[in-house]
């Protein structure tokens, strides 16, 4: 299986503009079976949901299942969500056959008050695509170990950020920590640009299990990076997973 994630410059607030960028950006990417895209990626990491939160079938989750369709492709994209009148950090995961999962943020950001606008998601989840079992993981998410510890349940581990510049030796670490650590594939995308919270070199990439970069996007820039899954090295995965524990 083939991974992309994608690294945006994501404008505030702006979901006609934002989604518009994202349909570019996937377009120029190189083909893959899945494309994962940033926390917030209509909007920003924004703590102001009101009228800007997305319906549960909102333009950005509409646009997904065109692409999902398009390119043949699960679509892996993190929404601000208005969900029956509550707001949510959720990841979408769209198949050509429309939503086939999602997962709301468990781990809220207290320090920027996500704790008091969004409401936490109680569940951890695995989906499945094309013989690979997939855990998500949104952000603050990463720097909880015990919360995304392995039982041999997953093969890859996507997450999605909005990992600030100085922050980002942090994320550089997490991400790897977690792909030796639970002995698994790690594709993780991060914006760039600014916004009111400040800079974002993005630092998206995907790793093997044994923390070896198989992919990473150009510092500071939009794009994407693409590596492919070895097809033998997943049931070695499970069958280390099942020895180590």
């Amino acid at each position: 299986m083939k991974i992309t994630v994608i690294q945006q410059d994501i404008i505030w607030k702006d979901v006609e503009s934002n989604i518009k960028n994202l349909e570019q950006l996937v377009a120029a990417a190189e083909r893959a079976d899945l494309y994962l895209f940033p926390e917030m990626c209509s909007t920003g990491f924004c703590m102001q949901p009101q009228g800007v939160a997305e319906e549960v079938n909102g333009a950005t989750v509409q646009l997904m299942k065109r692409l999902a369709i398009k390119y043949d492709a699960a679509m892996v994209v993190p929404v601000m969500t208005n969900d029956g009148g509550k707001y949510y950090n959720r990841m979408y995961f769209i198949t050509p056959d429309g939503i086939a999962g999602q997962y709301d943020k468990n781990n809220l950001f207290e320090y920027s008050g996500e704790d008091k606008v969004f409401t936490h998601g109680t569940e951890s989840v695995i989906w499945h695509w094309r013989g690979v079992r997939i855990r998500p993981a949104i952000c603050y998410d990463l720097r909880f170990p015990a919360f995304l510890y392995n039982r041999a349940q997953y093969d890859v581990l996507l997450v999605s950020a909005n990992f600030p510049d100085s922050r980002l030796l942090a994320w550089d670490t997490l991400v790897r920590a977690r792909a030796i650590e639970n002995i698994c594939y790690v594709a993780a995308s991060n914006r760039v640009g600014t916004d009111e919270y400040g800079t974002y070199k993005g630092h998206s990439v995907i790793l093997s299990p044994y923390g070896q970069t198989l992919a990473a996007c150009n510092d500071g820039e939009e794009g994407s990076a693409t590596a492919s899954l070895d097809d033998e090295m997943v049931p070695k995965i499970r069958m280390m997973q099942q020895f180590n524990r």
